[in-house]
């Protein structure tokens, strides 16, 4: 057999890195599982802030969604992740699809009467902040328990990857058929998409907490809590993703900006632009499993995203508000590399739901204050300012909070005592 070209080694040495799809049927379920939701989960996010500005034409109404999320996804966050160490993960994730398909149909069931309410899209937003904040630290912490310790990195790649093309076809699409079919045929494919996700959540192996496990409690939360704030390189992952999804998450207002640059055909791309950029980094990503200094990912690729976002709220061209957005996602999906690998390198298996739970707020609540910062500025300065100044706010905290915790930029996979006993509990799992 003749060795490969030069040319052809190097391109194998980008491609994404499928050794999690290879050595784990778990990991196969899940990802596919995870792009059939993605792609109903877009169709409604963008079908919701959207009938709600046709139904207010409020900037600041669109942005109070994420008000009613925030306390939603703060209590069951927390609650999920000493859930998800206290009992069968699968079960969890498999009862909350479950629930995310049912407010699926209210929202498809108010969208098709004659005058549809208002006050359900909220009352359902605030339902799925709640469901996600429970279901995303089982799904979180079974990739660290199925996946092997030296191929995380890789995992988390394929994740994003495949969440990407969810953000890309769902968003594109959706302001296509909000345009021509209306709001309820995005939902009823959100529907059908979870009805699709509940049948191979069925087919996951069961993962049945550690034999030791105690029922959750503030105590259990507390604990996993301190083990956080212990941490100096896990305060900094959560620290950074806040700081950056906070002052830097402008997606609520995307209706209003395209409506300013007089081009409201490129709403369904604003969305999607981020995800491009994103695309295009996965796509090349077979680097990142070689890389061990994941805390340079995370500051890195979050200084990038807050300069990008600062860039797009100034220009005023629809087509480098674009390829800027595309930039931003390609930072954001680095950070999001470094932050998971750390994640699942570092935290030991007794606790990995709870700082699971941890993990959810650290970067779903950011866009949900985000989405409350963005939409009150634009109704007060104007959209444009309310997106660049954010993106400027978001570079000088990345920056002050690296100065601030050192050991995040030094972390090592290879040195690091948190990784390297973690790397001996995952081979011998006998306490699980």
């Amino acid at each position: 057999m003749t060795s490969p070209l030069p040319w052809q080694a190097r391109l194998a040495a980008l491609l994404p890195d499928l050794s999690p799809w290879r050595s784990s049927a778990d990991f196969r379920l899940l990802w596919s599982q995870g792009l059939i939701t993605y792609f109903g989960s877009f169709m409604a996010l963008i079908a919701l802030p959207l009938q709600i500005k046709h139904l207010t034409g409020s900037p600041l109404a669109v942005g109070a969604m994420g008000a009613v999320e925030l306390v939603p996804l703060i209590v069951f966050g927390l609650y999920g992740g000493a859930l998800a160490d206290a009992v069968d993960r699968r079960k969890v994730i498999l009862g909350t699809e479950a629930g995310l398909g049912l407010l699926a149909v209210i929202l498809l069931v108010n969208a098709l009467m004659p005058e549809p309410a208002l006050w359900p899209l909220y009352v359902v937003a605030a339902g799925v902040a709640g469901l996600a904040g429970l279901q995303r630290p089982a799904l979180d912490s079974l990739i660290a328990r199925i996946v092997p310790h030296d191929q995380q990195t890789a995992a988390a790649a394929l994740n994003s990857l495949r969440w990407q093309v969810g953000a890309i076809a769902g968003p594109a699409l959706a302001g296509l058929v909000v345009a021509y079919a209306g709001h309820a045929t995005a939902y009823a494919v959100t529907v059908v998409t979870f009805a699709a996700s509940v049948l191979l959540c069925l087919r996951l192996t069961p993962a049945p907490p550690a034999r030791d496990a105690r029922k959750p409690s503030l105590r259990g939360i507390a604990e996993g809590a301190r083990y956080a704030w212990s941490r100096p390189v896990l305060l900094g992952t959560y620290a950074i993703d806040l700081a950056a999804m906070l002052f830097a998450f402008p997606n609520a207002i995307f209706p209003f900006l395209a409506d300013e640059l007089d081009a409201e055909w490129s709403l369904g791309l604003m969305y999607a632009a981020g995800s491009v950029g994103s695309l295009a980094l996965g796509l090349t990503s077979g680097w990142t499993s070689r890389v061990r200094r994941h805390g340079l990912f995370v500051v890195f690729g979050a200084g990038v995203w807050g300069l990008a976002i600062a860039a797009a709220g100034w220009f005023g061209e629809v087509w480098m508000v674009l390829v800027c957005l595309a930039v931003a996602g390609a930072g954001d999906m680095l950070s999001g590399l470094g932050r998971a690998t750390i994640w699942n390198q570092t935290i030991p298996e007794e606790l990995r739901g709870r700082l699971a739970g941890i993990e959810v707020l650290s970067y779903s609540v950011g866009p949900q204050l985000g989405q409350v910062r963005a939409g009150a500025m634009a109704g007060w300065t104007g959209t444009r300012p309310a997106i660049w100044t954010g993106g400027v706010a978001c570079v000088a905290s990345v920056a002050l909070l690296a100065a601030a915790l050192p050991k995040l930029l030094s972390y090592d996979s290879e040195t690091d005592e948190d990784a390297a006993r973690r790397r001996a509990q995952h081979a011998d799992p006998s306490g699980v």
